[in-house]
């Protein structure tokens, strides 16, 4: 998919498709109203007949419109003038990407960045168009014989702008919106792939594949007799019942000074989650291939802000394995012994993310890291307390926890901050161990960040509880590929002050 950036008068483009933005009450924007002096009223008179609703996110199309040089004119409804915000906006660049997406239009010209968005400026609207429109094109392919889909494809938008003076910022902002682009289809297409495709040794070989393409890139792998001698007891507890060999993967970009302190990403990698012994219920089982995507977009977000070259040191950390029933696969009682030294109760093996990434967790203390970030599909209580909106959001460290909540704000991939109170430690107690890694019912998305906390005493930390978000259900199911964007504003801000300060 190309994108321009353009500045010229609409009145003489050739070419299949403008899209404009329209306001309740037959009131036009600016390229609108142009549209409409050149057709001599022809756009005011089709909205008066009332063949458009009102509503943010309707469309109409238009052909041959009088007097101009494009085939068709694609209208968008943008709601009540002066009220359009942000998510709005993303509301009706969605319905514009939807709307040439099943038309099977090759080429358009795009004038909606020229909308004033409350709080926003021509940056963030040229690169929201350009992310938006990439999420809604995307299509998974991999696995599928023949294109059942086989009409032609959006191939270039043209994005006006207003003044020639907004020409290089905008094509900056095309860039930046094309790289978390290609950081979140990426992300979509490993939490798509089928389970026996997309093994532990898979995520090492695309972490491999990635960083081939860059000399900045740092790669190790480490095996199941690595894993072993590190004493990662956890991670190797969750490992046992499967056949696919565990993999413990470390992707460094190494884009900032030598002695800077890298922050580090960590991603759950479980390619397969049947629950192991404590298996799940069979309906949507086919799901858990997605319980992957915290290593996903950690991979997302590694080639996301190497191909933007941020002057920033970032490490991911993935532990990955599949958690499986077997004859040799942990039980509910087992105890083990984490890297950290401490022991865990295993009292339900359906509970093995936090298994993982604790030991994980404990490796990166060798990384003496400026900051910690976990990304992990853990509980199913993130789903029923947030739903599908927002990401659970909790961690040590007041400041880190407010960057990354800005940087969901910004970008709309939001997350909302829960109490990681000590109060809720006591229910990790057992008798036999140091700790459960269950702590019952009650807040289980906080007792499991809470399990997490004992092994990251030692440098600021968030953990980002992704259930809800990473993926949708039903006919519109597949990855998301969040939390990439949030993850990129984080580190693109980082990079910023680095280089300020």
């Amino acid at each position: 998919m190309e994108f321009t950036v353009k500045n010229a008068p609409i009145a003489k483009q050739s070419t299949a498709c403008i899209v404009v933005g329209v306001f309740d009450s037959h009131r036009l924007s600016e390229s609108a109203a142009e549209l409409d002096r050149i057709s001599r009223g022809y756009i005011v008179n089709v909205l008066k007949r009332g063949d458009m609703k009102a509503g943010a996110g309707q469309v109409q199309w238009l052909h041959d419109v009088p007097r101009t040089a494009c085939e068709r004119v694609l209208l968008v409804s943008c709601g009540k003038k002066g009220e359009l915000n942000d998510a709005t906006y993303r509301k009706i660049v969605r319905a514009m990407a939807g709307a040439l997406r099943d038309a099977a239009i090759k080429e358009a010209l795009c004038c909606l960045p020229e909308l004033e968005v409350k709080d926003r400026d021509l940056a963030w609207k040229v690169r929201e168009t350009v992310t938006i429109t990439e999420d809604v094109l995307y299509r998974f392919e991999h696995t599928v014989s023949k294109d059942t889909n086989a009409r032609a494809r959006l191939a270039r938008l043209h994005i006006n702008v207003a003044s020639s003076d907004e020409l290089a910022a905008a094509r900056a902002e095309v860039k930046v919106g094309k790289a978390i682009a290609a950081g979140v289809k990426l992300t979509k297409e490993l939490g798509n792939l089928p389970p026996n495709i997309c093994t532990p040794s898979y995520l090492a070989e695309e972490a491999g594949r990635i960083a081939a393409d860059d000399p900045r890139m740092k790669l190790t792998v480490l095996e199941e007799k690595d894993i072993a001698k590190l004493k990662m007891g956890a991670l190797l507890a969750v490992a046992r019942g499967s056949r696919q060999p565990p993999r413990f993967i470390v992707l460094s970009y190494n884009g900032g000074a030598k002695n800077d302190k890298p922050i580090v990403l960590v991603g759950k990698g479980i390619t397969f989650d049947s629950g192991g012994i404590s298996i799940k219920p069979a309906a949507a089982m086919d799901e858990m291939k997605y319980d992957m995507c915290g290593a996903a977009s950690v991979l997302g977000a590694l080639a996301a802000i190497a191909a933007l070259e941020l002057p920033i040191n970032v490490t991911g950390v993935i532990p990955s394995c599949e958690n499986l029933p077997d004859g040799n696969a942990t039980k509910p009682g087992d105890v083990v012994t984490s890297m950290s030294g401490q022991t865990i109760e295993i009292l339900n093996t359906d509970a093995e993310g936090r298994l993982i990434l604790c030991d994980a967790l404990t490796w990166c203390e060798r990384l003496e890291p400026a900051a910690v970030v976990d990304i992990a599909t853990l509980t199913g209580a993130c789903v029923i307390a947030l739903g599908k909106h927002a990401a659970g959001l909790l961690g040590n460290d007041a400041d880190l926890v407010n960057e990354l909540l800005t940087a969901g704000r910004e970008t709309g991939d939001r997350a909302w901050e829960l109490p990681l109170w000590d109060d809720y430690q006591d229910q990790l107690k057992t008798n036999f161990a140091d700790m459960a890694n269950v702590g019952g019912r009650e807040g289980g998305t906080i007792t499991a960040a809470c399990f997490l906390a004992r092994f990251t005493k030692k440098y600021p930390w968030a953990h980002l509880d992704i259930a809800g978000v990473a993926w949708r259900s039903g006919s519109d199911k597949g990855a998301t590929g969040r939390p990439v964007p949030l993850l990129v504003e984080f580190l693109m801000k980082r990079a910023q002050e680095s280089a300020q300060a």
